[in-house]
C-alpha cells in the first residue's frame, strides 16, 4: 500500500474530474498551464476500445500533462490488468477504475456504478490490475447505488476492494439512481452526503479517500481537506477553468504556472499568456496531427469567466465562420472584441 503522504507526492490533494467528452488531452493540456500540482484525469477509456480500437488514438497524451491519471472503464479481470500495463507503458501515473459512472451505456457493458453490486468483482479486478503495474491502482464509486444506500453497503465495498490492494478511493458523495435517472440528473438530484466520505474515513485511517461531487468553491475545498485527504472537482473547474491558476497557491502553497514554464510570480500568469500558449498549441496539433483548432479552442471558453466582454470573446472563438483561419488571427479578433 501507498503511505499516507503519497497523496501529496501524486496530488491526490486537489484533482480534476475524469469528465466524458471533455478531458481529453487537448483539455488537459489547457489545465496543466493553469495548475502543475493537481493531478489530471483522462476521460474513461473502455478496456474494449483499447483491446479492439487505436491504442495510440486513446493513449496519447502531451508530456506536459503529467501527473496524469488513465481511467479505465471494464470488469474483466484479465481485460483490466492487460490496459492497465499498457497505460503504465504510455508512462500514466495512476490507473483508475470506473465505479461510479451510472449512465445506462456504461451499464449495458457491466461497468461504472453497476459494480458496487459486485465488490468481490471489483476486488478480483483490482488484484489483476494491482499484481499487472508498479504506478497506484485506484477506483472512482459512490456512496451507493438505488436503494442501497445506507452507509454498511459502501463500508463493505471499501473493504474488499482494499484487501485487493487498492488504497486510495475517489467517492462521489451521491448515490448513483441506475434507473429513472439521466447521467445529468444523477450529478443534482440524488442528496449529496459529505459525512459519510468523512465517515469512511475515520474508519479507514489508513487509506486515502478523495472527496467528489457538487463543490464548487475554494472555501468547500479547504473545509473537506479538514476532514480527508483530497478533493476533485469537475463541472465547476471545467466552466471556470481561471480558478485553477489559484490552486498551487491555495492548495500546495506554491506560485502558479507560467504556461507551463518554471515556476514565476502569481502576476506572471495571466489569461492572455495562457492564451497565448494555447494558440501556440492549436498551431503544433495542426501541424503534428492535423487537428481542426475548434476542437481545442471548446476548451478554453470558459478562460475569461466573469470578465467585461467575455461574452464577445467567447462568441469569436466558438464561431464556425472563423474555423478557416489560422487560431493567431482567430486570437487577433477576439483581443479587439
Amino acid at each position: 500500500m501507498l503511505p499516507p503522504n503519497a497523496v501529496n507526492a501524486l496530488g491526490w490533494r486537489v484533482c480534476v474530474a475524469p469528465m466524458l467528452d471533455w478531458t481529453d488531452r487537448h483539455c488537459r493540456f489547457f489545465h496543466r498551464l493553469l495548475t502543475r500540482r493537481a493531478l489530471l484525469y483522462t476521460e474513461m477509456v473502455t478496456t474494449g476500445a483499447l483491446l479492439h480500437g487505436d491504442v495510440a488514438r486513446h493513449l496519447r497524451f502531451n508530456p506536459e500533462e503529467q501527473p496524469l491519471a488513465l481511467q479505465l472503464g471494464g470488469s474483466e479481470p484479465a481485460d483490466l490488468a492487460h490496459c492497465a500495463r499498457l497505460g503504465q507503458q504510455w508512462g500514466y501515473s495512476e490507473i483508475n477504475l470506473n465505479c461510479g459512472c451510472p449512465s445506462e451505456r456504461v451499464q449495458r457493458g457491466a461497468f461504472g456504478a453497476c459494480l458496487m453490486r459486485e465488490p468481490a468483482l471489483v476486488a478480483d479486478g483490482i488484484k489483476a490490475m494491482v499484481d499487472a503495474v508498479d504506478i497506484p491502482v485506484t477506483v472512482k464509486h459512490r456512496i451507493g447505488i438505488d436503494q442501497l444506500e445506507h452507509y454498511d453497503f459502501v463500508r463493505d465495498f471499501v473493504g474488499a476492494v482494499s484487501l485487493a490492494g487498492c488504497s486510495t478511493f475517489i467517492v462521489h458523495a451521491r448515490s448513483a439512481w441506475l434507473q429513472g435517472l439521466s447521467p445529468k440528473d444523477n450529478r443534482d438530484i440524488p442528496p449529496l452526503r459529505y459525512e459519510q466520505v468523512y465517515r469512511l474515513k475515520r474508519d479507514f485511517p489508513h487509506l486515502i479517500f478523495v472527496m467528489n461531487g457538487g463543490i464548487t468553491s475554494s472555501e468547500q475545498v479547504l473545509q473537506h481537506l479538514n476532514q480527508v485527504d483530497g478533493v476533485m472537482l469537475g463541472r465547476a473547474a471545467y466552466h471556470n477553468p481561471w480558478w485553477l491558476s489559484q490552486w498551487d497557491r491555495q492548495f500546495f502553497a506554491e506560485p502558479p504556472p507560467t504556461g507551463g514554464q518554471p515556476a514565476q510570480p502569481a502576476s506572471d500568469c495571466t489569461r492572455e499568456s495562457v492564451e497565448c500558449q494555447m494558440v501556440a498549441y492549436m498551431s503544433r496539433e495542426a501541424m503534428a496531427y492535423d487537428t481542426p483548432w475548434p476542437t481545442i479552442a471548446r476548451h478554453m471558453l470558459g478562460l475569461r469567466h466573469g470578465m467585461p466582454g467575455a461574452r464577445r470573446w467567447r462568441q469569436i472563438w466558438s464561431d464556425h465562420r472563423h474555423k478557416h483561419l489560422p487560431p493567431d488571427q482567430v486570437r487577433a479578433l477576439a483581443c479587439q472584441g
